[in-house]
């Protein structure tokens, strides 16, 4: 019985799959095979994906993606590689096939299922900033590439192959944040006052098990800051208050048992 070569976690095998493959092909492959390892982490090894998953991630993209047959057979590549590393004891392809009858209803070209992303000024211009300076590493990174691949020798190639590896994470980076920026709708409280919970406000919550008050500033996933108090809307916490008003209770169910909470102040 032939054991598995050591498997390396899913965004260190994405940056060698795309590494081996030729330029354009790698161009064309890049956001597809990202998008994937962050469906499942980038620290998930891949030995650890399982065919009930690959299905799974198939049957959310045959839903809501307009061309998804031809991201299949980018995600394909990418496993059919993992296999022949051995990387997994099977071949996870097969796994990631289409729908029946789904094909039929995939929405005309020009529609966009792109979901919208709720941000603030500040998460947005926040965003646009963390863009510029990944393009501009970008820049420096083709730089180091070209350097290193003055070397000939590429069994060795270590600077160049690290070098590879980061700019496929830059690159992935890119899209996403693109992407975001591209279905982004600003929350401006000054045009929209409320009198409930809403992202981007600042409330106070009562813990009414210790007494302790709590200061959170509400924001979308993608601004999360948990040293300056900032949580998500997608949070347990997030989730029960948002859309609550001044005074209202909340209950969250959580491992060590019901918590409740009191909002105490929003502020807009």
């Amino acid at each position: 019985m032939t054991s598995l070569d050591p498997s390396p976690a899913l965004g260190v095998a994405a940056s060698r799959f795309l590494a081996e493959l030729p330029s354009e092909e790698a161009g064309v492959s890049r956001q597809e095979v990202y998008k994937f390892i962050r469906w499942f982490g980038r620290e998930r090894p891949f030995s650890g994906l399982t065919a009930a998953e690959i299905d799974n991630y198939a049957e959310q993209l045959s839903l809501s993606d307009t061309d998804y047959m031809r991201k299949l057979e980018l995600i394909k590549a990418f496993l059919l590689y993992g296999k022949k590393k051995g990387w997994s004891k099977t071949n996870l392809a097969p796994h990631l096939k289409p729908r029946k009858g789904k094909s039929k209803s995939r929405p005309s070209a020009g529609k966009s299922l792109r979901k919208t992303v709720s941000l603030t000024r500040e998460g947005h211009a926040g965003l646009e900033a963390e863009l510029a300076v990944l393009k501009n590493q970008r820049q420096e990174v083709i730089e180091e590439i070209r350097k290193a691949a003055a070397d000939k020798d590429f069994r060795e190639n270590a600077p160049l192959q690290a070098a590879r590896e980061r700019r496929g994470h830059i690159e992935g980076r890119i899209i996403e944040l693109e992407e975001a920026l591209k279905s982004a709708v600003i929350m401006d409280k000054k045009q929209e006052a409320s009198l409930r919970v809403g992202i981007g406000d600042s409330i106070i919550l009562c813990d009414l098990n210790s007494g302790e008050e709590l200061h959170y500033m509400l924001v979308s996933p993608r601004e999360v800051d948990p040293t300056r108090g900032k949580i998500s809307s997608a949070s347990p916490i997030g989730r029960a208050v948002i859309g609550k008003e001044q005074g209202e209770t909340v209950e969250i169910e959580a491992p060590a048992g019901k918590l409740r909470y009191q909002i105490k102040r929003i502020e807009n």
